[in-house]
């Protein structure tokens, strides 16, 4: 009898510990795929990153791809996905200007902007055996740039794995290797919702808290009196908004930001003792604005980050990893910037597509720690419009239906217009608006008091919401080398000042030695020899030195 030889393991099948189980399912899916697009649709904080990640080691340990390429939206990002994968083992050079890299790397993070300016370069590079990681595919748009860029860059690689929160995009443009049915809906490889993810207690559920009240505003030589309840003309709903999260007006958005800032004590008193808050403010002057008006009810300054400041996305960085109480931001925190300790929120910004709405919501879903508490708190104005959205989303956790919670079956067909909740132009709004007065107050929660959580055993939960564990820590190559070059730069300064040999000759000489051409394409091994070859010429030095004394 002939001998059978048992099937070969898929490259994507992995027992990690700390997979969650739609991760899994995730990896079990992409066994059968061997090209094309895979797109993976899944709730804001459900954890799209590992099964990714996971997937890309599989397939770079078989063989059967030989560089990886993670595009997403921001700089930030990019370290983020580096980071993430040096903790399993692989090295993505962040920001990187051609997708070939030295030995030292298995491949890039790069920002769209970044592979639209290169598309050409990165073109000619690519392969049939890349794997491009395309998070937050939502950003590209068939007719857009970045999307052009994209499929530029990208068109030869065999695989592209599509990773959203939101496959679809507000302008309705096409995203390349979307497939889409016949009512023009993102149709994706796997689906895994916020309703899935609150029931397997990965995610957090939001508690929506609209406020209301008596707002007033003068519109030309009109006085206004109004609530949300009240129905104003086309053009005065964007006034009755801005009224209602006016700073000057101490009895409008100040007192609901005292009433956020009461909630958050709470929570932090409550046992999650690093819990922070977040407000979206509508431009850099609002959100300094919103700022002094904490900085009262607080007595400590928030921390406060504009999309167009410098080092930006360090204050985020810090405001994640430190315990303050409180960030204003414009809109650097939209999406993928992962601050899981983020448990109130106020929606103080003029933006109000779905797609914004559900990426600021997506802020509040991420469970850390040991995950205990359960939901987070969402105070915004009861502009209709608002209340809707908030609304589609309650219904999808209510009762799961599989529809896109943020698309146009969340609202009522007679109300055409408010659905596309018209924006006044600036120019001609801002002669004749004054925000006069105020008189808000948080209402109930939207939608009454949430359903506690199915019971579990306190064992299983934990697990349930706990990080996922990693294989043995590790420190990101490019933080890595940059940390060497560092202690080599200063090497060199310390062997300038005493021997003073000019820099350029002590650099042309160690790099002689280790091979190196240009001292940011060196490796690391390069990098620690050359540091070896400078701490023995310093001891040398000093020897010299204290003879000569």
């Amino acid at each position: 009898m002939a001998h059978i030889a048992p099937p070969m393991p898929s490259p994507l099948t992995h027992s990690a510990a700390g997979l969650r189980d739609w991760q899994r399912r995730a990896l079990g899916l992409m066994e059968g795929w061997q090209s094309g697009p895979f797109l993976i649709a899944a709730a804001p904080g459900a954890g799209k990153t590992r099964p990714a990640l996971e997937a890309a080691r599989g397939l770079l340990r078989s063989g059967a791809i030989d560089r990886v390429a993670v595009v997403c939206p921001t700089s930030p990002l990019t370290r983020q996905w580096a980071a993430a994968a040096a903790q399993l083992g692989l090295q993505l050079l962040p920001d990187a200007p051609e997708l070939r890299t030295s030995r030292d790397y298995d491949g890039v993070a790069v920002t769209y902007a970044r592979v639209a300016s290169v598309a050409g370069v990165y073109g000619r590079q690519c392969s049939e055996r890349t794997l491009v990681i395309v998070d937050e595919a939502h950003h590209l748009g068939d007719e857009l740039a970045w999307g052009q860029g994209f499929v530029t860059a990208f068109s030869r690689a065999g695989r592209w794995l599509l990773l959203s929160g939101t496959p679809f995009r507000t302008d309705d443009a096409a995203i390349p290797g979307v497939r889409y049915d016949g009512d023009g809906v993102a149709v994706p490889d796997l689906e895994y919702s916020y309703a899935d993810a609150i029931r397997d207690g990965v995610c957090r559920r939001v508690v929506f808290v609209p406020y209301d009240g008596v707002l007033q505003w003068q519109s030309g030589d009109e006085v206004i009196e109004s609530s949300f309840d009240d129905v104003v003309a086309s053009r005065e709903r964007g006034r009755r908004f801005r009224t209602a999260i006016s700073t000057e007006l101490p009895d409008g958005l100040p007192r609901i930001l005292r009433n956020a800032h009461d909630k958050l004590t709470s929570v932090r008193g409550g046992g999650h003792r690093d819990a922070g808050g977040l407000v979206v403010a509508a431009d850099s002057d609002h959100a300094r604005a919103i700022a002094r008006v904490l900085t009262e009810i607080t007595g400590r300054a928030p921390v406060v980050v504009l999309h167009k400041e410098p080092r930006a996305h360090v204050k985020l960085e810090r405001f994640r990893e430190g315990r303050d109480p409180w960030i204003v931001a414009v809109n650097m925190v939209s999406e993928g910037v992962d601050i899981p300790r983020l448990r109130v929120g106020v929606y103080a910004t003029v933006a109000k597509t779905p797609l914004i709405f559900r990426q600021i919501v997506g802020r509040f879903v991420r469970v850390a720690g040991g995950g205990a508490e359960q939901e987070s708190w969402l105070y915004l104005p009861a502009d209709p419009w608002l209340r809707q959205m908030a609304a589609t989303v309650e219904d999808e956790v209510r009762v799961a239906r599989r529809v896109d919670p943020f698309g146009e079956d969340g609202f009522d067909d007679q109300d055409e217009d408010l659905a596309r909740e018209p924006q006044p132009d600036d120019d001609e709004e801002r002669p004749a608006f004054v925000p006069l007065s105020a008189d808000v107050a948080p209402q109930m929660n939207l939608f009454g008091e949430p359903e506690p959580a199915p019971a579990v055993a306190a064992a299983s939960a934990s697990a349930a919401v706990a990080e996922p564990e990693r294989d043995e820590p590790g420190t990101p190559l490019y933080a890595r080398r940059a940390g060497l070059r560092t202690e080599r730069q200063k090497l060199v300064g310390s062997l300038r000042r005493m021997t003073g040999e000019p820099f350029a000759q002590i650099n042309a000489r160690v790099n002689g030695k280790t091979g190196v051409t240009r001292v940011e394409d060196a490796t690391v091994d390069q990098l620690e020899r050359s540091i070896g070859l400078l701490l023995d010429e310093l001891t040398a030095a000093s020897r010299r030195s204290a003879t000569r004394r």
